[in-house]
Order: structure tokens, then C-alpha cells, then sequence
């Protein structure tokens, strides 16, 4: 009866365990995706934020953010089906 009760234990272990590895893949994923969509503009906003600590101007690198935010927000405005999924993924 004890080793009954050991192996069932074992199995509901391993299945949480299993369940935590799925979201956390699913976590990870999403923000793969997010970083795809928005790195260049977190990374520009960031360069931005450094210069202004140093004591040097950023406007050039605070436009280039601006630049990349538009440009994100004008795909994300696409509408995309299976007829033209690819063309976009292209840009």
C-alpha cells in the first residue's frame, strides 16, 4: 500500500513539474515575440537614457526611437490573413 502511495506521488510530481516547464516555454516565447516586435526601439530608448546619464545630448538617438516606435505601430497596424502573412514577415 505504501509504495502505491509513493509511486502515485512521484507521478503527481513529475506532472506538475511537466506543467511548470510548458508555461514557462510559453513565457518565454511570448517574450521572444514582444523583443522581436519592440527590440529596436528598447534598445534605442536605452542608448538614449545612457547618453543622457553621461551628461551628452540624445536627441539624434531619442528620434531614432520615435522612428522605430512609428515604424513598429505601422506593421502592427497591417492586417494580416493566410493570403498575406509571408509578404509581411518579409519587411
Amino acid at each position: 500500500m505504501a509504495i502505491r502511495n509513493i509511486k502515485h506521488m512521484r507521478r503527481q510530481l513529475g506532472q506538475g513539474m511537466t506543467e511548470y516547464i510548458i508555461i514557462t516555454a510559453l513565457i518565454a516565447i511570448a517574450a521572444i515575440g514582444t523583443y522581436g516586435l519592440f527590440g529596436e526601439t528598447l534598445r534605442n530608448q536605452v542608448a538614449a537614457v545612457t547618453t543622457e546619464l553621461s551628461g551628452q545630448n540624445s536627441d539624434a538617438v531619442i528620434q531614432k526611437a520615435q522612428d522605430d516606435a512609428d515604424a513598429a505601430q505601422a506593421l502592427a497596424d497591417q492586417e494580416y490573413n493566410l493570403s498575406n502573412y509571408d509578404d509581411g514577415a518579409a519587411q
